[in-house]
């Protein structure tokens, strides 16, 4: 049998990270929950971004974009299926991609302009996220092809797409008829409301690895359960769970049996921006290169800690280095 070309191909949307500093009363003058991620139209976007008076910081982002452009930084060999827009922000996107080592040859190209997600910071460092899609909300289930995921041995799906049916069940299966396994993050207590009765089939019988934090494996299972008891039911599902509880580390369920994945402290949070998404990726480090599921929940661990002690989802070559040196 012939190796993969690709570890790992994300699917998602290519979106630009806007990062902004605020206090909690600008939060409560916006529409929806702390904390959470809702879509808004290009209009609504502008109109928020006029209203920020701090300065803006600019990364490329996405829910598994942030968690592929980290194992490509890490060696690990990734594509991507996206889309992009027409824009300098595509530009900028694609190109930051190759930079970290990714192939760039299965993005789509759109007509209108790039997706931009505006993450509003707090001084406790949570993040809320207000997204307008633009060209990666024109991706269409009949421009996805079995050919998207042939040479790739995993696929991981940002749970975004079950905002989309037609496009989440279109690339569920061209990635089975190409031989891959499949991983799902969550993404938000959004996404869970909105596709709790599709959910258990899906899991059941496309996924591999479901990845969520406290809020959505909440959303998901109710509350009055113990997260232990929220990942033991997830695992009935898919082969491993994962339920990440932030500062108080992770559990990770197989066949029953639930790992306890300890937090790597840290002394001042910044920003939680991508912190799941790093969590995500550095436990498919471990993972597609055989190690234990403990072993590949406290890489998990080490790359979410790095991600929330700077603002956005961009490490220096020196914490990349560093961490590399760490998990060798």
């Amino acid at each position: 049998m012939t190796a993969s070309r690709f570890d790992i191909i994300g699917i998602g949307s290519p979106i630009i990270d806007s990062l902004a500093h605020v206090d909690e009363a600008f939060v409560k003058t916006i529409d929806g929950a702390k904390g959470g991620m809702e879509l808004v139209n290009a209009e609504k976007m502008q109109a928020l971004l006029k209203k920020i008076t701090t300065a803006l910081v600019e990364a490329p982002g996405g829910s598994a974009g942030n968690t592929v452009f980290a194992l490509a930084r890490l060696g690990i060999k990734t594509t991507f299926l996206g889309k992009l827009g027409n824009d300098s922000g595509a530009t900028f996107y694609k190109k930051a991609f190759e930079n970290m080592g990714g192939d760039t040859t299965r993005f789509k190209l759109g007509a209108v302009p790039n997706g931009r997600c505006l993450s509003l910071i707090t001084p406790d460092g949570e993040r809320t996220m207000r997204t307008d899609l633009g060209a990666a909300m024109t991706l269409s289930p009949d421009e996805v092809s079995v050919a998207d995921f042939t040479d790739c041995k995993h696929a991981h799906i940002e749970g975004y797409l079950l905002f989309n049916p037609d496009l989440m069940n279109k690339v569920v299966a061209c990635a089975k008829q190409a031989g891959c396994t499949l991983s799902l993050d969550l993404a938000s207590f959004e996404v869970v409301g909105a596709a709790k009765d599709r959910l258990p089939q899906i899991l059941k019988n496309d996924i591999d690895i479901v990845f969520a934090n406290e809020e959505e494996a909440t959303a998901y299972c109710d509350k009055g359960k113990s997260y232990e008891d929220m990942a033991q039911e997830l695992a009935k599902l898919c082969s491993i769970a994962v339920v990440k509880l932030g500062k108080d580390g992770s559990l990770v369920c197989k066949n029953g049996v639930i790992t306890r994945i300890a937090p790597v402290p840290v002394k001042k949070v910044v920003d939680t921006t991508a912190a799941g998404d790093f969590w995500a990726a550095g436990f498919l480090y471990g993972w597609l290169r055989g190690k234990t599921l403990e072993t590949s929940g406290n890489c998990g661990s080490l790359l979410g800690a790095e991600v929330v002690q700077v603002v956005g989802s961009v490490l220096s070559a020196e914490k990349w280095s560093a961490l590399q040196k760490k998990l060798s």
